[in-house]
């Protein structure tokens, strides 16, 4: 049963798709698709941690963060690439984040020249969103599994594979891992586009749930790319979650508050790529025999 705020976030998610199909058929829609290029693919690190540094103007927890006047889209998703960031997500939805699609259209075309791609991150309910999402230059999305019935997920997800685009799968519980895992038995996914999510933040208070990620991160295949998401603030954060298991950090309020978004881009990642490294070594140590070198 999805809390309060995810079934109004679906209600105004279908309002918005219903207009801008009105607006727009979705056979258009796709003949528009074969002029967009081919967006940069989703590359991590061999260091085995990476960072979804994200672009919001607004947090329903925590109120504003910065406005759109006051701030260079461009030059900030520049900022947080040229940090090290593998993909950089974008707030898509209007009522709660500020959000637009001309915020995707802006960030993908700045990151083109990089090679980093940008992530439409929206209560995603009709594969329609998934063709604007292309159509703005998206190269992944992301998807809310407590949201979505199965017969739509699927839909969602084929679409997403069928536009080559990369999938952040989003849980919160292990009935979600569950789910998650029935859709990629159902529909397999293409190679290295499928990443697996843990959001530590309550529906119905929308605060941080302490321990959370640590507790379900074992139950998560390590198959696929595992991602922390919410509550993520220092780099000591990303050197425990990484430590816990996690390739991935998905980092927003803390990058948009900060003085300096790219430097500590840049110590999460370096903090997570550490801790990972001293975990490789802890393994290789318990493997060696008894008296080798």
């Amino acid at each position: 049963m999805s809390s309060d705020f995810l079934a109004t976030m679906a209600a105004g998610s279908r309002e918005r798709t219903a207009a801008a199909r009105a607006i727009l058929a979705e056979k258009e829609l796709r003949a528009r698709l074969r002029d967009v290029p081919p967006p940069p693919p989703l590359r991590l690190s061999a260091a085995g941690f990476d960072l979804i540094a994200e672009m919001k103007l607004r947090s329903p927890a925590k109120g504003p963060l910065r406005s759109a006047q006051e701030d260079d889209l461009e030059a900030r998703v520049r900022g947080y690439a040229a940090a090290g960031a593998a993909a950089i997500s974008v707030l898509t939805e209007p009522t709660r984040f500020d959000g637009a699609l001309s915020h995707l259209q802006r960030a993908a075309t700045a990151l083109a020249p990089l090679a980093v791609p940008a992530m439409r991150k929206d209560f995603l309910v009709d594969p329609y969103q998934i063709l604007e999402a292309r159509a703005a230059g998206a190269g992944g999305v992301l998807l809310i599994l407590r949201m979505l019935e199965a017969e739509t997920l699927v839909a969602l997800f084929e679409t997403a594979m069928e536009q080559s685009l990369f999938v952040l799968l989003e849980t919160f519980d292990d009935a979600d891992i569950d789910a998650a895992q029935r859709l990629l038995d159902r529909v397999p996914p293409a190679a290295s586009r499928v990443l697996i999510g843990v959001n530590c933040r309550d529906l119905v208070s929308l605060q941080v749930i302490p321990g959370r990620l640590e507790e379900l991160a074992p139950r998560l295949s390590a198959a696929l790319p595992r991602v922390a998401e919410s509550g993520l603030i220092s780099a000591d954060d990303a050197a425990r979650l990484s430590a816990a298991g996690y390739d991935l950090a998905l980092v927003g309020s803390a990058l948009m508050t900060g003085g300096n978004p790219a430097e500590l881009a840049a110590s999460m990642l370096r903090a997570g790529r550490e801790a990972r490294a001293a975990h490789r070594r802890s393994i290789g140590a318990a493997l060696r025999p008894v008296g080798a070198a």
